[in-house]
Order: structure tokens, then sequence, then C-alpha cells
């Protein structure tokens, strides 16, 4: 909108002065006209990018539209997230890592036989006898064979945990005989020992026979139940 004056001009000072209020007013018009123009601009092109975008669009029937409370808008329903296990997670996670330590000696509790067997407390050398001769049928296996230490650990123990879910007694697990490791010694054995000689679970366990994987498994008895 223009501004009116009604100053008297009574010298060509007042006049320029006028002339220049007259022409500020006039710059901030059109710089006012052309931030519209703008806004104007980016709003139909925001509303042509989302018609791109969802494609053809009708307003509901008024039937419908009526079951909406009038409006002739759908209100999408949209599906809520899945719960995230957290508590389920924590007991596998404390299940996985529940007495298998990397830093267990074994040797002090496996018998000084020939295959050096290890029996638990409370469990008499005729268990081990048994199992050697095969009086227990194996019903599982898992091989660790080439497996990284940290790998091997978490796959045997989910693997004990779920032969104990499903009743099983008798599983062999294949560690390999270590002919592929740095100096030919066979580390996973004797660290597959450990953590098996440190699971409640495990009540036994004996080196497999030769038609069984040999030097490379071993025999394990769990616990019943």
């Amino acid at each position: 909108m223009k501004a009116k004056f009604n100053t008297k001009l009574h010298s060509l000072s007042d006049l320029k002065q006028v002339k220049k209020a007259l022409d500020a007013q006039a710059k901030q018009e059109a710089e006012r006209l052309a931030e519209e123009k703008k806004r104007a601009r980016q709003s139909q092109s925001d509303g042509d990018l989302f018609r791109r975008a969802a494609g053809a669009v009708q307003a509901l029937p008024p039937k419908l539209a009526a079951k909406h409370g009038g409006t002739r808008r759908a209100e999408l329903q949209t599906d809520k997230p899945a719960p995230i296990p957290f508590q389920r997670q924590r007991d596998e996670a404390a299940v996985l890592g529940e007495s298998i330590s990397d830093e267990f000696d074994v040797s002090t509790l496996l018998d000084t036989d020939e295959h050096l067997s290890y029996r638990a407390s409370g469990i008499g050398p005729d268990v081990t006898r048994k199992l050697r001769k095969g009086d227990w049928a194996i019903q599982a296996q898992v091989d660790l064979h080439g497996l990284r230490t940290e790998e091997a650990r978490e796959q045997l123990a989910a693997f004990i945990r779920e032969a104990r879910k499903q009743g099983l007694r008798c599983v062999r697990v294949v560690h390999g005989k270590g002919l592929g490791s740095p100096g030919k010694t066979p580390v996973l054995k004797s660290r597959v020992q450990g953590w098996l000689a440190q699971k409640k679970d495990v009540l036994a366990f004996v080196q497999a026979r030769p038609a069984e994987g040999g030097a490379g498994a071993l025999v394990v008895l769990l616990q019943a139940g």
C-alpha cells in the first residue's frame, strides 16, 4: 500500500526526501511480491512431488466418508512394531557365557588313562567305560572344526543348550585334530575339553572311537531330563 504524504513542499530538498521515501517503499513492495511468488512456487513444487509419489488419489465416496466421521479422507491404521525381547536376549546371552572360560585348566580333572576321559564329581568310572564302549547311542553332533575360538565356544554352548532342551543324552563334539593349526598343535581340542568340563549339564566325555572321529572328536554324556 502506498503511503500518503500530506507534508507541504517548501523546497527542492523536500521534494528529494519525498522521492527517496517513495523509492524505498516501492523497493519493499517489490521484495514482498517476490517473496510471495517464491513461496507459491515452492508450495506448488512440493505438491507436484507428493502427487508423483502418491499417484492418483480419489476422495472417499460419501457413504464411506460417513463411516470416517464425515471426512472424505481415510485414517490409515499403522501396525505397531513388534516388541523387542530384551529379557530373552539377556537370558540367552547369560546361558552362552555361563561357566565357559578360556582360562580353565581341564588337565586337573581328566582321568589319566589312554584317552584322557572326564567324569563330573560323583560320576563313577563305569560311566566312562560304558560311554567309550558305545552303550549310549549318539543322538546329535556339532562340528567345530575350522572355527575361530570365540565362534567355537558360542556354537558349542548353543548346541549343548539345544540338546538339553530336546532331552538328548549322548552327543558328539567334533573339534578336529589340529592338523591345520600353526605347529600342528590341536589348540581347539584342549579348549573344548575345558569348556565341556565347566558345563553343569555335562556328566562325562571320552575320546571318540576311530569310526566316530577318533582323536578329532569327543563323545559327551549329558544329564537326563
